[in-house]
């Protein structure tokens, strides 16, 4: 458990990186994207400014997720780190959706002119940067396997994507293609939406008790490996924030007394605990029902 919340303690850091690095760019983005006229560097901008919001519900759900059970929390506080997320969906969509209104808008009320090549090499600038912070967000959510820090830096690497693909936009336009600044804005609020509505499905398949059930077959591979294990009658899994908790009823020897089952117990926990790092175990035994 102390390794959980240590855990959590390094997930804290790539939110913290996440946040100031977002407040920087998308402060640079609307800045020129205004100064140079850039739709596309300005929806930027917007995208980094929801990017923001959803690092800081991501922080605040590492935190609220540390709170130590009480009498209304026998489980845990672990699943408040998905409920921040949740909420941080919306508030994308809803940035999403007025970045999209304002860039088809532009088709039909903006004179187009090619927006100054600053805004390309600002684009540029940014989208590098984001890919560095990707880089490290990934490896940190690989050492300490947190879902939602690998989510942000999924989430890093597309703003990175998205930085290049702006500055292709501003390039085009000075070809005497000046409508690609606006479409390029129009794409990026669809990968707002995008990325808002991706946030949103994963976060309620866990809300809603949705598993992996794959991971459940290599679970129950594991458990048939364990020694007295007969069979594996029932088993189900929940998360609990990134932490899984597995319900599982195995059948052993019927002959067996209490003491050697009970060490059978022991064993199916501690092998899923080892391997896949499972928050908690809950072992049923029932006797085999085949003849000894």
């Amino acid at each position: 458990m102390d390794k959980k919340y240590a855990d959590l303690k390094l997930g804290e850091r790539a939110a913290i990186l996440s946040i100031i690095t977002y407040i920087i760019l998308a402060s640079v983005k609307l800045i020129i994207g205004n100064s140079t006229d850039s739709q596309a560097l300005k929806a930027d901008g917007w995208n980094n400014f929801t990017d923001i919001i959803a690092s800081v519900a991501v922080l605040i759900g590492l935190r609220l997720s540390q709170k130590p059970a009480d009498k209304d929390h026998p489980y845990g506080h672990w699943k408040a780190e998905t409920v921040a997320s949740l909420i941080a969906s919306f508030i994308m969509m809803s940035v999403g959706l007025q970045v999209l209104y304002q860039a088809i808008s532009s088709f039909f009320t903006h004179s187009r002119q090619a927006p100054d090549l600053v805004a390309a090499y600002t684009a540029i600038a940014c989208g590098a940067v984001m890919f560095f912070v990707y880089r490290i967000n990934l490896r940190l959510g690989k050492k300490i396997n947190s879902q939602a820090v690998k989510a942000a830096a999924k989430d890093n690497f597309s703003d990175s994507i998205v930085s290049f693909g702006t500055a292709v936009g501003i390039f085009g336009a000075q070809l005497n293609l000046e409508f690609l600044d606006p479409l390029a804005a129009c794409i990026v609020g669809l990968l707002i939406c995008k990325t808002a509505w991706g946030i949103f499905r994963e976060t309620t398949h866990y809300l809603t008790d949705g598993f992996d059930v794959l991971l459940i077959d290599k679970y129950k591979k594991t458990i048939l490996h364990t020694d007295g294990v007969k069979a594996v009658k029932e088993i189900k899994a929940r998360n609990y924030g990134n932490s899984p908790v597995v319900d599982v009823v195995i059948t052993v020897n019927q002959k067996l007394d209490i003491t050697d089952a009970h060490d059978i117990s022991s064993a199916v926990e501690n092998a899923l605990i080892n391997e896949f790092n499972v928050l908690e175990v809950h072992v049923h035994i029932e006797p085999d029902e085949e003849k000894q």
